[in-house]
């Protein structure tokens, strides 16, 4: 036991010197990488963190310099380095005890929460050095009590809040990410941040009063041999590790961005295509064809059953033309259409005249005209679904189709079912579903397909409310 104290007493400079250079590190990276343009909440939080940091590492520091600094500067500037060092410290538990209420805030906190390390800080100020000033008269005394006091109220409540708030933001924003690398380093650096609550916010300098004169850092290396130093010197290497290894989530953000200006790019130019094709091909071939419906109509018996059916292949070609046209349109202005409420536009499915007019379409849902995806996200949704009713009219024979669309908590769920002939499931599937499958990816949603013949056919969509 000897020989460790004398190992860590010989080596305490050092000690310091790595202890402060952890944390004014992690601090200093987490600075740096702060990204104010980010869309995570985290980022938001990450200038706590980064004081914190910094602040703690020139308050460690100051135990291995200002001892230097004694040996020739008068005793008046080194006292005033002692209270500067006491007020970094204490700066350095509010930014700490700040960090964790500034994660807790999208989850909402109370009033007296958020007001809590402004109101500590000041009242551990008037406390150093209007109420202790005068009953500690030795320099040494006062300011061990006053470490201690800014340990016990500030950074332990502090260090266990941003512990819990860490974590908390992590299972609720990062772990939906499906990034489990930096997941698991959030949960290291919460984890640390936790133990440095303990270490550091519990074993102070020793002071003449409970619980600072039976357990502090004096007696904790009295027992075990080892100062608590070289523990919160090992916690705050860890933290800086695992806290730089967390940031990598914004080079992923990047990248996610400059992969979405590519894929906007790509889908502009394939946009374009489209719309040239669409204009020079299908809409020509279609008012072709539709002229010549209408003129093979005028050789047909009036009201006869050929000319009924004329005057409706007509109509149809004429509203293919109509369609065409819009999505022409909406091709050249780069932007989705107006999306109609969710709830409408499965309404209007199941009372479209093209679909009735084969099949019977009972639809349920317990959505409300609140309900709603994002534009894209709807144009999909409703590209499934009228892909589905599509395959249904041309492939199943069914007389009944139940469409059924329910808000599941955090999921939306559409349930496609018919009484067809059902078909045997081949991995090689048709064009209709592999878009379907490709939709309901893009959706980051699921899609089961049960089917066997003369069974019907169940499609059961599972997506997601949050893009």
């Amino acid at each position: 036991m000897d020989i460790l104290t004398a190992f860590f007493e010989i080596n305490k400079a050092i000690i310091y010197f790595v202890y402060g250079l952890a944390f004014f590190v992690m601090g200093l990276v987490v600075a740096l990488q702060s990204r104010q343009s980010s869309r995570l909440e985290l980022a938001r939080s990450l200038n706590w963190l980064a004081g914190f940091g910094i602040l703690h590492g020139l308050n460690e520091w100051g135990d291995l310099f200002i001892p230097i600094q004694s040996t020739y500067l008068p005793v008046p500037a080194v006292n005033l380095l002692f209270v500067l060092q006491l007020v970094l410290l204490a700066l350095s538990f509010t930014s700490l005890f700040a960090f964790g209420v500034s994660l807790l805030k999208p989850f909402g906190i109370n009033k007296w929460l958020a007001a809590a390390p402004t109101g500590l800080f000041i009242l551990w100020v008037f406390a150093t050095f209007f109420l202790l000033t005068p009953i500690y008269q030795d320099e040494t005394t006062w300011h061990h009590v006053s470490n201690a006091l800014a340990r016990y109220f500030i950074a332990f409540p502090g260090g266990l809040l941003a512990a819990y708030s860490l974590r908390e933001h992590a299972k609720r924003r990062i772990l939906p990410l499906k990034v489990p690398t930096i997941y698991a380093a959030l949960r290291v650096s919460g984890i640390a941040l936790g133990a440095y609550a303990i270490l550091g916010g519990l074993f102070p300098p020793p002071i003449p009063f409970w619980p600072g004169n039976v357990i502090n850092a004096d007696t904790i290396q009295m027992w075990i041999g080892i100062p608590p130093l070289a523990f919160r010197a090992l916690i705050g290497l860890l933290l800086s590790v695992a806290t730089i290894r967390a940031l990598e989530i914004f080079k992923l953000e990047t990248d996610q961005r400059i992969e979405l200006l590519e894929r906007d790019s790509i889908v502009s130019a394939e946009r374009e295509r489209l719309a040239r094709d669409l204009h020079d091909g299908a809409i020509q071939k279609v008012y072709t064809a539709g002229l010549l419906v209408q003129s093979a109509s005028k050789l047909t018996e009036p009201h006869s059953e050929l000319s009924n059916r004329m005057e409706r292949a007509a109509a149809a070609l004429n509203d293919a033309i109509a369609d065409l046209r819009s999505n022409l349109q909406t091709l050249h202005e780069g932007t989705p259409a107006q999306i109609e409420p969710l709830v409408d536009l499965l309404k209007h499915v199941a009372a479209d005249p093209h679909y009735t007019t084969m099949v019977n379409i009972e639809l349920t849902t317990n959505l409300t005209p609140e309900s709603n995806l994002s534009p894209l996200r709807s144009g999909h949704l409703m590209g499934m679904v009228n892909e589905a009713m599509s395959n249904i009219l041309r492939h199943a024979r069914a007389r009944h189709v139940r469409l059924n669309a329910e808000k599941q908590g955090a999921f939306l769920k559409i349930v496609v079912k018919d009484d067809g002939n059902g078909f045997t499931p081949v991995p090689s599937s048709g064009y209709g579903l592999r878009n379907m499958r490709d939709r309901a990816r893009l959706l980051n949603g699921t899609l089961e397909i049960d089917t066997k013949p003369g069974k019907g056919t169940t499609i059961i969509l599972e997506i997601p409310w949050e893009d």
